[in-house]
C-alpha cells in the first residue's frame, strides 16, 4: 500500500487549501482514511478520518467545521478541504489508512499502519 500526498502550500489567515492523497495497492471504499498533523516541536495530532465506505467523518475539535474530508472512489483518493486557515493550522499534514479489513477509527497515530510522505501547509497571519 502506497500513499502519495499533495496539495500543500502557503495560504493567508482565513484562506483555503485542498490536500490531495492518492492510494495504491488498496481499493479506498474498504478502507479507513484519516489526515494527521505534525506542527514543529509538536506530536502528530489526528485532523479527520472517514469511515469504510464514506458514511461517517470525524474531526478534531479544532478543526471540526473548517475542514472537511471526503473521498473520489474512481480516482482512489482521499480529500482534506480546509477552510478559514489560521496560522496554528500551520504543520505537515500526512494521510494515512490502518490495515486491511479494518473498520474501527482510531485517534492515534499508532493505530494507522501505511502513511504518506506528508505535505507541508503554512499560514501566514
Amino acid at each position: 500500500v502506497q500513499l502519495q500526498a499533495s496539495g500543500g502550500g502557503l495560504a493567508q489567515t482565513g484562506g483555503s487549501l485542498r490536500l490531495s492523497c492518492t492510494v495504491s495497492g488498496r481499493t479506498l471504499n474498504k478502507s479507513i482514511m484519516a489526515w494527521f498533523r505534525q506542527a514543529p516541536g509538536k506530536e502528530r495530532e489526528f485532523v479527520a478520518a472517514i469511515s469504510v465506505g464514506g458514511s461517517s467523518t470525524y474531526y478534531s475539535n479544532s478543526v471540526e467545521g473548517r475542514f472537511t474530508i471526503s473521498t473520489d472512489n474512481a480516482k482512489n483518493t482521499v480529500y482534506l478541504q480546509m477552510s478559514s486557515l489560521k496560522p496554528e493550522d500551520t504543520a505537515v499534514y500526512y494521510c494515512a489508512t490502518r490495515g486491511s479489513g479494518v473498520t474501527v477509527i482510531h485517534r492515534t497515530p499508532r493505530s494507522y499502519q501505511f502513511w504518506g510522505q506528508g505535505t507541508q501547509v503554512t499560514v501566514s497571519s
